[in-house]
């Protein structure tokens, strides 16, 4: 196995420039991508890893093009198989931090046997995937998490098919480490890519995103001042949870396992929700809650720490296999069993 490369125990010194390529962005002006590739270039100095051991996988769509804009290496692969490429990579280079940027398209598509596959293995890789409820690169397709009936050039009646929830799909398939953020929250992106970038095992975060030429304002709930303070709902470990205006607070409550809304000053504290994050099912409740009936929930869903990872019992069968058998030998593996020359 190699090891990371730089000074041994010494932590490189970088800022957010260091992580910026030399390619010029080609996203459409006002799109909700260029907040995320600077939250996530101002992430990078906090982790602390060389720019040499970084590496961004995407697949294809607006938000595929991430790789270039990284001053790290990257991989541009094809439509939803950046996940496939990501743990083959893992495998082989298991001491490399690896991004997977996709896109609701890109990821719930074509990809999303891809993407349920390295989740529910627990590759140790950091996706994020880019939700505007559209398909941009190709001009304005209904995706996988348009809302029903949406009117698009695909769908001129209106879709027909029911959304997907990013958020409930990652948990279901298990992933150890899920999140749901907003491009217009700087603050709050931030925090949750360093959270999940630090998560060892298959870290998700579904970035709320918009595209302005397409689907402008699909997240409106949570841009329209009003709205948001109505809706938004940030999820803190081990607190209650509760949304709403100051003078107004509402919470949540739990009726067996369904959630219900009251008004915070008319129940006990001891009453309300208190998040737990370590809590699988109680996610998968918060995943499937929106707006209007429920508030919208940000934040870290589901974090689940010390879980072996896919690389580290691929590794250890590896090991194991060798101590057992020796060193493998190409050469007498391709020969082996029946084998036959035509002369």
């Amino acid at each position: 196995m190699s090891t990371i490369t730089g000074t041994p125990g010494a932590t490189p010194k970088y800022t957010k420039k260091d992580f910026e390529s030399d390619q010029d962005v080609r996203w459409c002006p006002g799109c909700g991508d260029y907040a995320i590739l600077s939250a996530v270039q101002k992430t990078m100095p906090e982790l602390g890893i060389p720019r040499e051991d970084i590496v961004f996988i995407s697949g294809i769509g607006c938000s595929s093009r991430f790789p270039y804009y990284m001053n790290t290496y990257g991989f541009h692969t094809i439509h939803g198989r950046a996940p496939a490429i990501a743990t083959g990579l893992k495998l082989a280079r298991p001491e490399l931090k690896v991004f997977v940027v996709t896109g609701d398209g890109d990821g719930l598509s074509i990809g999303g046997n891809h993407l349920l596959h390295v989740l529910r293995r627990n590759v140790d890789v950091t996706i994020l995937l880019f939700n505007n409820r559209i398909y941009g690169l190709t001009k304005g397709q209904y995706s996988p998490t348009s809302e029903l009936g949406k009117v698009t050039k695909s769908t001129p009646m209106g879709s027909a098919d029911r959304p997907v929830s990013p958020c409930a799909f990652a948990l279901a398939a298990g992933a150890t480490f899920v999140a749901r953020t907003v491009d217009r929250n700087i603050a709050h992106m931030e925090e949750t890519l360093k959270r999940a970038a630090h998560h060892k095992g298959a870290a998700f975060v579904e970035i709320l995103q918009n595209c302005n030429v397409y689907n402008d304002l699909a997240w409106n709930v949570l841009y329209d001042k009003e709205s948001k303070i109505l809706h938004e709902c940030r999820l803190e470990h081990g607190k209650p949870i509760t949304f709403g205006p100051a003078d107004d607070r509402r919470g949540l409550v739990l009726e067996g396992l369904k959630p219900k809304v009251v008004k915070v000053a008319e129940v006990a504290e001891s009453a309300l929700w208190k998040h737990d994050a370590s809590d699988r099912a109680t996610a998968m409740v918060l995943g499937q809650l929106w707006a209007p009936e429920y508030p919208i929930p940000l934040g870290i869903l589901l974090n689940q720490e010390g879980e072996t990872t896919y690389e580290d019992l691929v590794v250890q069968q590896e090991q194991k296999a060798i101590s057992d058998r020796g060193q493998g030998d190409i050469a007498k593996l391709l020969m082996a069993g029946e084998t036959w020359k035509i002369g």
